[in-house]
């Protein structure tokens, strides 16, 4: 009997732990196409061409489960979740992102972020691992994720040294995108 309630139990965590362990990839059909060309589009504008723009569209179901009307308790709008104040720094050197409510401009304006984070974190980490960071400072702070990779010393300084001083949520989060993106192996 015991060996039964702890085998329903282990079966229940990932629902108490939250759907995310059961999350579709990021190139499902249960994914909606509808926003894919803004992806793409900002993806290739402030990342290159050769970049797979299913890793924002991957954080963005990671934000708001991709729906545009999403609003945090904090004040967070949108399928980026973007704080108002963080359009209005990120406005100013973009006049042309209209509307935070816009899927099109939220979209713009988080992968806009999402390469001021990259750009920031050059000396901190390279590769893949820095797209990690990327990801955790725009859940986080960036400097939180400063304070976390000094706290890693003088050692080779990538996701999974720095991870360790970070908030568990954080590291959800970035496990959740790597999920979506099909990396099995992501645990946070």
């Amino acid at each position: 009997m015991r060996s039964l309630v702890l085998f329903l139990l282990f079966l229940s965590i990932p629902l108490i732990a939250g759907a995310s362990f059961l999350d579709h990839p990021v190139h499902s059909q249960k994914w909606t196409g509808k926003y894919d060309r803004h992806f793409r589009k900002y993806s290739k504008r402030y990342f290159g061409p050769l970049f797979d723009w299913h890793w924002f569209k991957a954080q963005a179901i990671a934000e708001s489960g991709l729906s545009e009307d999403a609003k945090s308790h904090v004040g967070a709008l949108g399928l980026m979740q973007i704080m108002p104040a963080t359009f209005d720094e990120i406005n100013e050197k973009n006049p042309h992102f209209k509307q935070l409510e816009s899927p099109k401009w939220n979209i713009a304006a988080g992968i806009y972020y999402d390469r001021t984070l990259y750009r920031k974190l050059k000396n901190t980490a390279a590769g893949q691992d820095r797209l990690y960071l990327t990801f955790a400072s725009y859940n986080a702070g960036y400097g939180r994720i400063l304070n976390a990779a000094k706290r890693v010393g003088q050692k080779k300084k990538n996701w999974d040294t720095i991870k360790v001083y970070l908030p568990k949520e954080t590291r959800g989060y970035v496990g959740r995108i790597r999920r979506l993106m099909g990396e099995a192996q992501a645990i946070p």
